[in-house]
């Protein structure tokens, strides 16, 4: 009798009494009917914590996993444990030494540059997270609902009941994945950048058009309350007549501008590599690849642009209201064919639109940044330093200065007039997901960051990759003909034929 009781038989005790509200839904809960029945694909580091969020919102059912791993312990994560460690803190009291198998091996050297720590991922741990998770909010104690797929065509079409699909692919999948789940009307989250090529992401928001669902990524910035003051700002005169923008990333921090790997090792256990390699061409298998270090091959990834100025274009292109560029240009170092360069400057073109004159785009990466403008207060200058991110709009009366993001904007010179308000405090917000989950419920109006709306900026940002890849070259650049017209070869990869076409 003296006996302590476990959380479990706590809980099963307490339900006699009571039940939890989100099992009957009711005054600021969502009912099971009304919930959207999600299923989540690719379950690496971005995949297994986007759906841990995921499995937090009450509007929200986790249904399915799907993955060409089944599980691994060798993800990139930003510190040691962190998977982990966020999945203990999700399933709550009690699970505090939950999934002592799945602990990280410990760190990596992944190239001469790029240590990192390493981490679970794939279907079966996110299974067990999913599960772990629904079973701790139901009265027994016990859940068995969730599926696994190791091939997606086989979840979109066996799972019954299926709204939409989470997709966190390396890049190459995303839009094969995602215009297969639209074409069989499920709503999609695609995870950044929208598409490997310019000719996939104009396909991929025709058929969310076309399909009426709601395709979307989890971008913040078209929402942000620092895009609406910058743009505020600019509209109201703040800098004068806009001339350029500047924006440098800290990225890439894992190896570019190098050959591919000449070694052929076995592939893991577990590890579908044909599949994973989907519509890329065939070769060896590598661990060089995974993790992580696929951003850095143009065969799979988009690099250090695709990678962030997916994030800082949908900001951008809302503040400015742009449209497509009309040229780009870059200057390299560290290329090979096979990956995207060491280090970039890319700059870009575009046209006047709606009364605002023309704008050039300048981008940075890889320790390149631009010239510091004087006067800046020392918490500014930090955006110089060696791992400093930041955005500067350049006008004939002044500059904004912002994190990579806008974030915290501060206008020089200083005004009493433009002045940044304190950060907003108290509970964060993911405000694409919040849309999305609403739009695809039918409760709410098209995301901000909705495809149809992310087709110009993810255009914008594909033509700077193709540029990296094409040093010294100006590339013209015809949005209605979706073509460069100056470049045969680079045309060419506007829309790159895949494995198993044709």
């Amino acid at each position: 009798m003296s006996k302590k009781l476990t959380r479990r038989e706590l809980a099963a005790a307490a339900s006699f009494l009571i039940v939890p509200r989100h099992v009957l839904g009711g005054p600021g809960q969502t009912a099971p009917s009304d919930r959207l029945n999600v299923a989540s694909i690719g379950l690496g580091r971005q995949g297994m914590f986007v759906t841990m969020d995921l499995l937090a919102r009450p509007d929200v059912q986790l249904v399915a996993v799907c993955d060409v791993n089944k599980g691994a312990k060798n993800y990139v994560e930003y510190s040691e444990n962190a998977t982990l460690r966020a999945a203990r803190k999700l399933l709550g009291p009690g699970y505090e030494s939950w999934g002592e198998d799945l602990a990280s091996p410990g760190f990596a050297q992944l190239s001469h540059e790029f240590r990192t720590s390493l981490g679970m991922g794939g279907r079966e741990p996110a299974k067990r997270v999913v599960e772990a998770y629904y079973a701790g909010h139901k009265p027994s104690g016990n859940y068995k609902g969730c599926a696994e797929y190791s091939d997606f065509r086989e979840l979109l079409d066996k799972q019954s009941g299926l709204d939409a699909v989470y997709i966190a692919t390396p890049d190459h999948w995303h839009a094969p994945i995602a215009i297969a789940a639209m074409k069989k009307g499920k709503h999609v989250l695609g995870q950044k950048p929208m598409a490997h090529s310019i000719a996939d992401a104009r396909r991929m928001a025709q058929t969310a058009q076309e399909m009426k669902v709601t395709g979307s990524l989890p971008v913040n910035n078209p929402s942000t309350p620092d895009t609406k003051l910058i743009a505020s700002w600019i509209a109201g005169g703040a800098i004068g007549r806009l001339r350029e923008v500047h924006n440098w990333s800290s990225r890439p921090f894992w190896p570019q501008g190098m050959p591919p790997p000449a070694e052929t090792q076995p592939v893991p256990d577990g590890l579908d590599w044909d599949m994973w390699l989907g519509p890329a061409s065939p070769r060896p298998f590598n661990a060089l690849y995974q993790p992580f270090v696929w951003r850095g091959f143009v065969d799979f990834g988009c690099g250090s642009f695709g990678d962030m100025g997916c994030y800082s274009f949908a900001g951008v292109f809302k503040i400015l209201d742009l449209t497509p560029p009309t040229s780009v240009e870059s200057s390299t170092s560290g290329s090979y064919d096979e990956t995207y360069p060491k280090a970039s400057m890319v700059h870009m073109d575009f046209p006047t639109h709606n009364g605002r004159p023309e704008v050039r785009f300048s981008w940075y990466d890889g320790g390149l940044k631009p010239t510091r403008p004087k006067g800046i207060r020392k918490d500014d200058e930090r955006k110089w330093g060696a791992r400093g991110e930041g955005i500067l709009y350049v006008g004939d009366k002044g500059i904004i200065l912002g994190g990579f993001n806008g974030e915290s904007p501060r206008l020089y010179p200083e005004s009493d007039k433009y002045v940044s308000p304190p950060p907003e405090r108290g509970e964060e917000h993911d405000y694409a997901v919040d849309q999305w989950v609403l739009a695809s419920r039918g409760a709410g109006p098209a995301p901000l960051a909705a495809f149809e709306s992310q087709v110009a900026p993810t255009e914008a940002f594909l033509l700077g990759c193709i540029a990296q890849r094409m040093p010294g070259q100006r590339l013209d650049w015809d949005t209605t003909a979706m073509k460069i017209t100056s470049s045969e070869a680079a045309n060419k990869l506007i829309d790159p034929p895949k494995r198993g076409q044709g």
